[in-house]
């Protein structure tokens, strides 16, 4: 039986994301694997994401704690998903002992957040979780994040205090509607060399998760190492109609 067009064109705009990806880092003057593309699943079926695993695609994420608990048990162990975004303290234990595959966490913005997933990781026996620091470059309220004059001391925390954790690197969510300025961007470059001077990381060592589906190849010209796709790999979001 043929699969659904809607399902096919998925693993088709992840090749053209790829490339352009590529072509990005090449521009920058990295090598095409200096940049990881996360296809964003948010309110996709498991059979979208499927498609991806069986065109070679192995890095995934999600933004909602329930979607990625339901999501990765039906789905091949070697995924490697992230969980993108602001991360409660109630969340944490479940999400972890769910998906044992879950390889970074790109949402620390407190210590209280840091403190907790050290300490599931270590009660659950699991090996050191990667964790990126989310910055809020943008200044607006509504978004998590910590403002960056703090990013230092956070890392600092992370790295020092949670043996449990891998310090990896920053990222921030830019925009509301999905987009960043180069001011956004750059901010979170100016963090990065500040963290790594602070704490005598080699620059090339450090990850920065910033560019979305809007914005990914401005991103990666700029220093990215981690882009979030969604919307340009799976078409446009579907969320539940409310109920009047």
């Amino acid at each position: 039986m043929a699969a659904p067009a809607a399902e096919g064109a998925a693993a088709v705009a992840l090749r053209a994301v790829l490339a352009r990806a590529w072509r990005a880092a090449e521009r920058s003057g990295r090598a095409a694997e200096a940049v990881r593309v996360v296809a964003v699943g948010k309110t996709k079926p498991v059979s979208m994401l499927r498609q991806l695993y069986d065109a070679g695609h192995r890095c995934f994420g999600e933004n909602y704690v329930q979607e990625l608990v339901t999501k990765a048990p039906q789905l091949p162990e070697d995924i490697r998903w992230h969980f993108i975004g602001h991360l409660q303290s109630n969340k944490v234990k479940p999400l972890l002992a769910a998906v044992p595959n879950l390889d970074m966490v790109e949402g620390v913005d407190n210590e209280k957040i840091a403190n907790h997933l050290d300490r599931a990781v270590n009660n659950l026996g699991r090996e050191p979780l990667k964790v990126l620091i989310q910055v809020n470059t943008s200044g607006e309220e509504s978004k998590s994040g910590i403002d960056p004059s703090r990013c230092v001391e956070l890392a600092k925390h992370v790295k020092l205090a949670c043996p449990h954790l891998i310090f990896s690197g920053l990222m921030t969510i830019g925009m509301k509607d999905y987009s960043s300025t180069p001011e956004n961007f750059k901010a979170l470059v100016d963090c990065k060399l500040e963290v790594c001077k602070a704490l005598q990381i080699p620059t090339e060592q450090f990850e920065l998760s910033m560019g979305m589906s809007g914005d990914f190849e401005q991103a990666i010209e700029m220093g990215s190492t981690n882009v979030r796709v969604g919307s340009t790999i799976f078409g446009p979001r579907e969320y539940p109609t409310k109920k009047q």
